[in-house]
């Protein structure tokens, strides 16, 4: 099975409390090539707070270095507070490697229908 690289589409938008919402639609694989894009790419939105949203539909693969950047962006998105850090639409291959990495507690959350 061939892997395509990584690549995204972001969508942005305010809810009717002006809570900025950012879905990034990932695509391909998240791997160590490539963890520091995502690093770059998530950081600054932390920083600036609102919800943050990974869409992993079309994500092929994540490996341990791309699991890892994922868990260190949740926990930056927590200690920054005023800013929240989802995944959403996880295939069942990410899904169980967050249940057998007991990850999976960190990122079970209730994201609101519209953004599914």
């Amino acid at each position: 099975m061939a892997f395509e690289p990584f690549h995204y589409q972001i969508e942005e938008s305010t809810d009717e409390r002006g809570w900025l919402t950012t879905v990034i639609r990932c695509q391909g694989r998240i791997i160590s090539e490539n963890i520091g894009e995502v690093r770059d790419l998530v950081k600054p939105l932390i920083e600036r707070g609102g919800h943050i949203i990974l869409d992993f539909t079309n994500l092929q693969f994540l490996d341990s270095s791309g699991l890892g950047t994922i868990v260190s962006l949740k926990v930056s998105s927590i200690n920054r507070g005023l800013c929240r850090l989802d995944l959403v639409h996880l295939t069942p291959r990410i899904e169980k490697l967050l249940l057998l990495t007991n990850l999976f507690e960190l990122f079970a959350t209730e994201v609101p229908v519209r953004y599914l």
